[in-house]
C-alpha cells in the first residue's frame, strides 16, 4: 500500500495503523497451534506363530464283535507280574478285554476241556500233549521258558547247596528230616516235582517230611519260608517274591528243571461260548515279535536279569527238552 503525498498527519495515522496491524499479525501467528508432526508409525506386529501341530490321534482298534476273552494261566505269570504288563498291551492293540483266571496249569486245562476258557498259557508239557491229542486245543505254540529251582533255608540242613543234579538233591531231602513243601495242586510245577520223585523211585506222599499246600506258587513259597522248608519253584516267582522270604536258591541249572510255556487256543467245538476269534488274536499276540521283545526284557530293570526267555518260532528240542 502507498501512503501517497497528502496531509502529513494523515500519513502518520496510516503508518501507525499499519504498524499495529503488523504487530497483531505476528502475535496471532505466534499463538497459532504448531503444526502436528505426523503420528509415529505403529511398531510392526510380530509375525503370528503357527499354531502347534495337534498330536496325532491314536486310532483305536475296531471293537471286536465279541470283545471279551477268558484266559486261564498258571499262577507264575501272575505272581511274577508278567501278565500285569502284557494284558494291557494286548487290550490296547486289539480292543479285546481279557478276563484272566490264574490257577495251576492242570486246572487251567480242565477249564479248557469244559469250554470255560478261550485260551490257555500253561507250562505242563506232558499234560499239554494229552490235551491236544484229546482234541481240546486248536494250536499249541511255544512262547517262552525259564527254569525251576530248589530253594530252602540258608542253613541248608540236608546239605544240598550247589548240587548239580536235582534228582540227587531230592534223594538227600527224602533221607533227611527237613520238611519239603509241595504245591500239590496238579500245576506245572507240581507235575514236574512228582515226575522227579517218580524218577528217583521215591513216594513222598504220606511221609512225615512231606507236606502239600494245595495253593499257588506265591503262597507255597511263603509257607516254605515260615517253616524253614525246601520246595521247588519257578525262578520268576521266586525272584519276584524273594524280598519277603527267608529262602535262598540251593540247586539250579539241571536240564531236568527246564520250564517251558505254551499258548493254546481252545477248540470251539468244546462249547458255543468259546470266543475262537479272540483266542486266536491272543495266540498271535503272544508270539508276535514285539511281544516277544517285551517278554525278553521283563524283569531286567528290577531284578538285574530277565525272568523269562522268548522262544516263539523255536522247537522244544532247541531248548534241551526231551
Amino acid at each position: 500500500m502507498s501512503l501517497g503525498r497528502g496531509n502529513p498527519a494523515k500519513r502518520v495515522f496510516l503508518a501507525s495503523v499499519i504498524c499495529i496491524l503488523l504487530v497483531l499479525s505476528v502475535a496471532v501467528a505466534g499463538c497459532a497451534p504448531a503444526a502436528k508432526s505426523p503420528p509415529a508409525a505403529a511398531p510392526a506386529a510380530a509375525p503370528a506363530e503357527a499354531p502347534a501341530a495337534a498330536p496325532a490321534a491314536v486310532t483305536a482298534p475296531p471293537k471286536p464283535a465279541n470283545p471279551e476273552i477268558i484266559m486261564a494261566s498258571t499262577t507264575s505269570t501272575q505272581d511274577s507280574g508278567l501278565m500285569d504288563v502284557l494284558i494291557p498291551i494286548f487290550q490296547q492293540k486289539t480292543g479285546y478285554s481279557v478276563k484272566p483266571i490264574f490257577v495251576g496249569s492242570g486246572a487251567a486245562m480242565t477249564l479248557g476241556e469244559r469250554g470255560e476258557a478261550d485260551v490257555l498259557l500253561v507250562h505242563a508239557p506232558d499234560s499239554e500233549v494229552k490235551f491236544m491229542q484229546a482234541g481240546n486245543g486248536v494250536s499249541r505254540l511255544l512262547v517262552m521258558h525259564n527254569d525251576f529251582i530248589i530253594v530252602g533255608p540258608a542253613a541248608d540242613p540236608d546239605g544240598i547247596k550247589g548240587m548239580t543234579s536235582a534228582l540227587d538233591a531230592l534223594k538227600k531231602i527224602a533221607a533227611g528230616t527237613t520238611i519239603f513243601i509241595s504245591r500239590g495242586d496238579n500245576s506245572g510245577t507240581d507235575q514236574l516235582e512228582k515226575k522227579l520223585w517218580k524218577t528217583d523211585g521215591i513216594t513222598p506222599k504220606g511221609q512225615a517230611w512231606y507236606q502239600e499246600t494245595g495253593q499257588g506258587m506265591g503262597a507255597t513259597l511263603s509257607i516254605a519260608s515260615e517253616k524253614a522248608a525246601y520246595t521247588i519253584t519257578d525262578r520268576a516267582t521266586f525272584l519276584a517274591t524273594q524280598k519277603n522270604l527267608s529262602l535262598v536258591i540251593l540247586v539250579q541249572g539241571d536240564p531236568v528243571l527246564l520250564n517251558i510255556y505254551h499258548v493254546i487256543d481252545v477248540n470251539s467245538a468244546k462249547s458255543p461260548r468259546i470266543n475262537a476269534v479272540g483266542a486266536k488274536a491272543f495266540v498271535a499276540f503272544m508270539v508276535d515279535p514285539s511281544t516277544q521283545g517285551v517278554i525278553g526284557k521283563f524283569g531286567i530293570d528290577k531284578y538285574g536279569q530277565a525272568l523269562f526267555f522268548p522262544d516263539a518260532g523255536k522247537k522244544e528240542a532247541d531248548l534241551g527238552s526231551n
